[in-house]
C-alpha cells in the first residue's frame, strides 16, 4: 500500500519567532535574528554574534517540575510539537496513538545539561550531580516526552546525523506514513547549542563567522550558530481530506546519500546524489521545481560546492530557480536545521512568496545562482526541495508539492 502524504500541522520555535506565524512574518520581511550573544561574557570567544532565543520563557510552557526534566533543546522540540499537533486539528481517539509515530532529530541532544555537569565536576570539584542529568541529556527526550503527552505508543525514535538529523527524521516519518507503517507521524528536530563548552568546540573548528551569516555572498566568512526546533504533522492525504483538514503541502520525495569523502569538507557529487534521489522518489522532473531552500551555511566551502551540486542536477534549469538560505536569518540550528527549513519551504509555497537570502553583499562567481538577495519576492511555487548536508558527508533532501 502506497499512500500520498500531506503536511497538516507545523510548529516552530526559532530566533526569529516563537511560533509558526511570527517565524513566517520574519522570513517574509527578511528580518535577521542574528545579534550579539548573551550566553557568554563578551570576549570569551572569537565570535560574538549568534541566533539565540533570549525571549524564550520556559514557564510559559512548563511548570517548574516539568521544566526540570527537559534540557532547552527538548523544550524547543516539545513546544514546536505541541503547536504542530494543535495546528493539525487531529483528535487523539479511537486508537490513533497506537498507529502514530514520532521521529525526531538532534545532532547534540542535551549538551547544555552535559556541559553544566562537567563544569560542576571539573571546575567546582562537586560530585553531587543533578539526578536528572541523564534524562535531560538524552537525545530522544523530545520523542519520549511527546509520546507521553499524546499517548502515542507506536514507533518513536531519534536520528542523529549532524546537520541532516531532522531531514532524515522527516524523511523516515514520510516513508512510514506512505507505506502504511503509521497512520500519522510527528517529525522534526530541535537543538540548543549555547553553552560554553560546545561554543569553544565550534570556535576551534574556525567555521563560525566573526560578523554575520552571508550565504552565497563573496564576503561570507562562515556560519552563525542558532537555537530552535520545528515539527510537522504528516498523515495520509486521503485521510486528511476526509476529515476536512487544512493541507499545507504534500511531501512527495526523500533522498539520502553519503559523500564517502571527508569528515568536514563537502563533496558536490554527494549532495547531487541526494537531490536526484529525492526527485526520483517523488517522480519529479528537475524542471518542475521552482524553489530550493539551500543548506547555505555561509561557509566558503559549502556554498560553492552546493552551487555546483545544484547545477549538476538541474542543468540549464538552475538559472530559473530561486535558491535561498534562510540560515541567514535564523542561524544554523544544526540538527534542527532541516525541520526549521522544511517549515520555511512549505510556508513559502503556501504563501506564494520566496524568503530572501539576508546579509548579502557582493555576488560570487562560484555561487552564480538566483539567491534572492536581501528582499523576498512573490512567486508561484508548485514544487520545491529543501537540502541538508552534514559533517561526515551525510546528505538528506526533502521534496514538496502544493496541491
Amino acid at each position: 500500500m502506497v499512500r500520498r502524504v500531506a503536511v497538516t500541522g507545523i510548529g516552530v520555535v526559532s530566533a526569529i519567532g516563537l511560533d509558526r506565524e511570527s517565524f513566517w512574518a520574519s522570513l517574509r520581511e527578511g528580518r535577521c535574528g542574528i545579534r550579539p550573544m548573551q550566553s557568554v561574557p563578551p570576549g570569551e570567544l572569537r565570535f560574538s554574534n549568534a541566533a539565540e532565543i533570549p525571549e524564550f520563557d520556559s514557564s510559559r510552557y512548563f511548570d517548574l517540575k516539568e521544566a526540570g526534566f527537559l534540557d532547552p533543546f527538548a523544550q524547543y522540540g516539545v513546544v514546536a510539537g505541541r503547536e504542530a499537533v494543535a495546528d493539525s486539528g487531529l483528535e487523539w481517539k479511537q486508537g490513533l496513538g497506537e498507529n502514530a509515530a514520532i521521529v525526531t532529530g538532534s545532532a547534540l541532544g542535551g549538551k547544555s545539561t552535559e556541559d553544566e555537569g562537567y563544569r560542576q565536576y571539573y571546575a567546582l570539584k562537586s560530585t553531587r550531580f543533578n539526578p536528572l542529568t541523564i534524562p535531560r541529556a538524552m537525545a530522544n527526550a523530545v520523542a519520549s516526552r511527546l509520546s507521553q503527552e499524546l499517548g502515542i505508543t507506536g514507533p518513536a525514535y531519534t536520528m542523529a546525523t549532524a546537520c541532516s538529523s531532522s531531514n532524515h527524521a522527516i524523511g523516515h516519518a514520510f516513508w512510514m506514513v506512505r507505506n502504511g507503517a503509521a497512520d500519522v507521524a510527528i517529525a522534526g528536530g530541535s537543538e540548543a547549542v549555547f553553552s560554553v563548552g560546545i561554543l569553544h568546540a565550534w570556535e576551534a573548528m574556525r567555521v563560525v563567522a566573526t560578523d554575520t551569516c552571508r550565504p552565497f555572498s563573496k564576503e561570507r566568512k562562515g556560519l552563525i550558530l542558532g537555537d530552535g526546533g520545528a515539527m510537522l504533522v504528516l498523515e495520509p492525504l486521503e485521510a486528511a481530506k476526509a476529515r476536512g483538514a487544512r493541507i499545507y503541502a504534500e511531501i512527495v520525495g526523500f533522498g539520502m546519500s553519503a559523500d564517502a569523502h571527508h569528515i568536514t569538507q563537502p563533496l558536490s557529487e554527494g549532495g547531487a546524489r541526494a537531490m536526484r534521489a529525492a526527485l526520483r522518489d517523488g517522480e519529479l522532473a528537475p524542471e518542475q521545481v521552482q524553489y530550493i531552500n539551500a543548506h547555505g551555511t555561509g561557509t566558503p566551502a559549502n556554498d560553492s560546492t552546493e552551487t555546483t551540486a545544484i547545477r549538476s542536477v538541474f542543468g540549464a534549469h538552475a538559472d530559473k530557480l530561486a535558491v535561498t538560505s534562510t540560515k541567514s536569518m535564523h542561524g544554523h540550528t544544526l540538527g534542527a536545521a532541516g525541520a526549521i527549513e522544511a517549515a520555511a519551504t512549505i510556508l513559502a509555497m503556501v504563501n506564494g512568496f520566496v524568503p530572501p537570502t539576508a546579509n548579502y553583499c557582493t555576488p560570487d562567481p562560484a555561487c552564480d545562482l538566483d539567491v534572492v538577495p536581501n528582499s523576498g519576492r512573490p512567486a508561484q511555487i508548485e514544487c520545491a526541495i529543501s537540502n541538508s548536508f552534514a559533517f561526515g558527508g551525510l546528505n538528506a533532501v526533502l521534496a514538496f508539492r502544493v496541491l
